[in-house]
């Protein structure tokens, strides 16, 4: 078995370096990881899992805690003014979206919604509207306002310039045109939703061929954290009151 590395060193035989992008968005977020993951250049498939593994432990250790506190402060604000959370993904992050719905509304006591959930509404707006703007009508249509929050699930954030994920990044517009506050778990280095969020946190890429998993993972892992925190937690969750 050929365990991971981590090193300083830009190149040692046998092994290809990766570093994360040094760029820093402008939004409150998470510092890209000052490591190097070493792995050999032909991993056998047996030594997968154990090497899948060992990032999973790596990008535990280099989370930025101080951007999930603000996002802790962000949603008790939220909840405080009795405003709602707008969870926004596609795809994996789509998942995430409902998901979340659910446990905050239940554990934390916010009200919240996901485009997602309502496959008529959504189908017919793509239908009738286009994708791009999707998103951002449905949210006009539930009068998003100062008081709520819009969280966005994405690998890449988002990129205006690339046009990809272009009803998020119209959606981000809206929600900076409506005063809301913008929050995001996101990989790679962010995109559109880093620039714009109040705050955001960047999952660290350790390998260019595990981007989307273990942003996709860790979205979970992060708003999992976030909702049965002891600052939001409002209801007990079954099996941890469970006799």
């Amino acid at each position: 078995m050929v365990p991971h590395r981590f090193s300083n060193k830009a190149h040692v035989a046998g092994f290809r370096a990766w570093t994360p992008s040094r760029r820093q968005p402008q939004a409150i977020a998470a510092p890209a990881a000052k490591i190097f993951l070493l792995i050999p250049t032909t991993v056998p498939s047996i030594d997968y899992t154990a090497a899948y593994l060992s990032e999973v432990a790596a990008l535990a250790a280099h989370l930025d805690t101080t951007v999930i506190d603000r996002m802790i402060d962000l949603l008790q604000e939220v909840r405080a003014l009795e405003g709602r959370i707008f969870f926004l993904g596609v795809g994996g992050g789509a998942g995430h979206a409902g998901h979340a719905v659910n446990d905050f509304r239940k554990i934390a006591g916010i009200e919240c919604y996901a485009p997602t959930d309502n496959v008529s509404e959504l189908t017919a707006r793509i239908n009738d509207d286009g994708w791009e703007s999707c998103y951002a009508n449905w949210l006009r249509g539930s009068h998003l306002g100062p008081r709520d929050a819009v969280f966005v699930f994405s690998v890449g954030g988002g990129s205006p310039e690339r046009r990809i994920s272009m009803n998020l990044v119209a959606s981000l517009a809206l929600a900076r045109q409506a005063g809301a506050r913008i929050l995001g778990v996101v990989g790679r280095d962010g995109g559109y939703t880093a620039q714009v969020a109040d705050a955001c946190l960047i999952i660290p890429t350790l390998s260019p061929e595990t981007v989307t998993p273990h942003t996709e993972e860790f979205q979970a892992v992060v708003w999992h954290l976030i909702v049965s925190h002891p600052r939001l937690r409002a209801n007990e969750m079954k099996w941890e009151s469970a006799q």
